[in-house]
């Protein structure tokens, strides 16, 4: 089986999202072939190292998402500006149809006509850049941007577009253009043609040679899945970690409070836009894989069809952990609590550093690790600025709470939270900061699938976090549970099982053995090997041809037009000329008396098949 990979800023780029879940699933299916296409968000993308990738990925495909677009010999320039007349009108007639669907208020008209209305002008477009080589220079275009105006000033449009300016239309048309990018590639080729009667299928090439497009995300990744739908019958398949659109929607929440932030009519398009796009892909996909109940809840919510849906539990490698010694309940002078993430505001470390402080009074001996995972990329330089500020924050933040503690005047103190991060000597391994944990704690405001979490359960650690995103989910009562932005709540649950070491003991027993269930590596290949074998199992085979009808397997008068009599006198089944009324029968006829029998025009009764040499002439 050969299934194209369809990913948005993630595998195989390195420091993508789903890279290593990617990855895990690839090297876990080495019976099948794999194709993937992957579209990167960004240029910091393109300046990372790939990973050494599986064998039986025969075929990477990568387009950006940004800058110039790339012609097919790999020079920039502008694909689709060759338009004429009549090219430039259909292009009008699908964008207007698109845009409309995406300015109108949905409970003007309702969800389904505009999800019609999307769905038409999509496939339009896509047919339109199959047969004149792209799309870009038409979507950047002074009538793309009239057409855009014309659908914002509409009646019935959203109230926060009514008022978009002219710079606001020139960076939404610019935007549409790198999410419809996807339209414009040469992705797509032709299926495999037979020749004979029944020979072998021959392998066509790109998305029309793959048996099953399975897309990481319901946003612009789905997009070459649904052509693929559309041009070829392939099932798709959308797995979503974390919904794209909620991703989305917090990012454009994030920038609306920012100094150079975009207008409203700016990000009201967009997000109309790619709520459209969400819900087209999942009104597509053959199935829908979540991978918690909380991800399952945004994407009913995004409109997916609840009998489509089904959770499969991301894997996790957990040879690494597997070596950990259990708590053994013991108590230590200096108990430790460890924090392992990325560094950025989202995880709320600031909350943490304020109840640590409140967990140093009550236990005094107690001690902090925060460690960074890295992000993937080789050098430190290539951090993400705004989370170097925040790490620069978090350590002044932490030298002001906890001042060097030294034991005498001329010795040299240390301060009790101490970051690190992952490969360092302080931690060489992730296992490393497991193994020496006594408490696992997580302090995000907002968060997924606890992935930090998962690893302190697979090393037999008791937990503290807050009731974010799937959190509930993934400990199943073998830890605690605060509520976010709260250090006092954090501070109480962290002392709670500091000062218990044999109930921390039980809940890092039960939280291995829950881990170990329902969170590994093989539970997840062995879902989405079924996945695959169902869709490959419900499309039809393309070699299959339709049973033509056997020679004389029905009579010749069959195909004659009129009225024609059967051995049983009564009126046969016949094929008549349309529009005219059927004949009455001889007894209804007010010209014949009842019990007598209607002659035609040879005297012969009309019903009774005539014998030999009777009505002839």
């Amino acid at each position: 089986m050969r299934i194209a990979l369809l990913t948005e800023g993630g595998y195989p780029y390195p420091d993508g999202d789903s890279v290593v879940w990617c990855d895990r699933l690839v090297r876990g299916l080495g019976g099948h072939e794999f194709e993937v296409y992957a579209l990167g968000r960004g240029e910091r993308q393109r300046e990372g190292v790939w990973p050494p990738l599986p064998e039986n990925v025969v075929r990477v495909r990568t387009a950006p998402l940004w800058g110039p677009v790339p012609c097919a010999d790999g020079r920039h320039g502008r694909r689709g500006s060759g338009y004429g007349r009549r090219e430039r009108r259909r292009f009008g007639e699908h964008f207007a149809e698109l845009l409309g669907a995406v300015c109108a208020d949905p409970g003007d008209e309702g969800h389904t006509l505009q999800a019609d209305r999307f769905a038409n002008g999509l496939h339009g477009l896509a047919d339109l850049a199959r047969e004149r080589g792209g799309l870009p220079a038409a979507l950047r275009s002074e009538q793309a941007v009239r057409l855009l105006e014309s659908a914002c000033r509409a009646h019935g449009s959203l109230r926060a577009v009514r008022t978009a300016a002219p710079t606001d239309l020139l960076t939404v048309t610019e935007q549409f253009e790198r999410l419809l990018r996807p339209l414009s590639l040469d992705w797509y080729g032709e299926p495999g043609r037979a020749a004979g009667p029944r020979p072998a299928r021959r392998p066509g090439r790109g998305l029309a040679a793959v048996d099953v497009c399975h897309a990481v995300g319901g946003g612009p990744a789905a997009l070459p899945g649904l052509l693929a739908a559309r041009l070829f019958g392939t099932p798709l398949l959308v797995t979503e970690y974390g919904v794209r659109l909620r991703e989305h929607y917090l990012t454009s929440a994030a920038h609306a409070v920012a100094s150079d932030a975009v207008g409203a009519p700016v990000r009201a398009l967009l997000a109309s836009f790619h709520a459209r796009l969400t819900h087209e892909a999942y009104r597509r996909a053959e199935l829908i894989t979540s991978g918690n109940t909380h991800t399952r809840r945004w994407q009913l919510r995004c409109g997916a069809e609840r009998d489509r849906l089904r959770t499969v539990h991301p894997g996790m490698d957990a040879s690494p952990f597997a070596e950990i010694e259990e708590d053994a309940g013991e108590e230590r002078p200096h108990p430790l609590l460890v924090w392992v993430g990325r560094i950025e505001p989202a995880k709320d470390l600031v909350c943490l550093l304020h109840a640590f402080a409140e967990v140093r009074r009550a236990v005094p001996g107690a001690r902090l690790l925060i460690a960074e995972r890295p992000d993937g990329l080789d050098a430190p330089a290539g951090r993400d600025p705004e989370a170097e500020a925040y790490l620069a924050h978090c350590r002044a933040l932490a030298a002001q709470l906890f001042p060097d503690e030294a034991a005498d005047p001329l010795s040299v103190g240390d301060n009790p939270v101490c970051f690190a991060r992952i490969g360092d000597p302080e931690v060489p391994r992730l296992s490393d900061a497991w193994a020496a944990a006594d408490v696992a704690v997580l302090s995000s405001t907002v968060e997924g699938f606890p992935v930090p979490l998962v690893e302190a359960m697979l090393s037999g650690r008791a937990t503290v976090s807050t009731d974010v995103g799937a959190v509930y989910e993934a400990i199943g009562g073998t830890g605690l549970v605060v509520p976010p932005r709260n250090p006092r709540a954090l501070a109480a649950a962290c002392t709670a099982l500091l000062g218990d070491p044999a109930r921390r003991a039980r809940l890092g027993a039960a939280a291995r053995a829950r881990a170990l269930e329902l969170f590994t590596t093989e539970q997840n290949v062995a879902a989405f090997r079924g996945i695959y074998l169902e869709l490959l199992s419900h499309r039809p085979d393309p070699d299959e041809r339709p049973a033509e009808p056997l020679p004389f397997t029905r009579p010749p008068e069959a195909h004659l037009p009129g009225r024609r009599a059967s051995a049983t006198g009564r009126p046969a089944t016949g094929s008549r000329p349309h529009g005219r009324p059927a004949r009455k029968p001889s007894w209804a006829d007010p010209g014949t008396a009842p019990g007598t029998t209607a002659a035609g025009p040879s005297g012969v009764p009309v019903g009774v098949p005539a014998g030999p040499g009777e009505g002839r002439r």
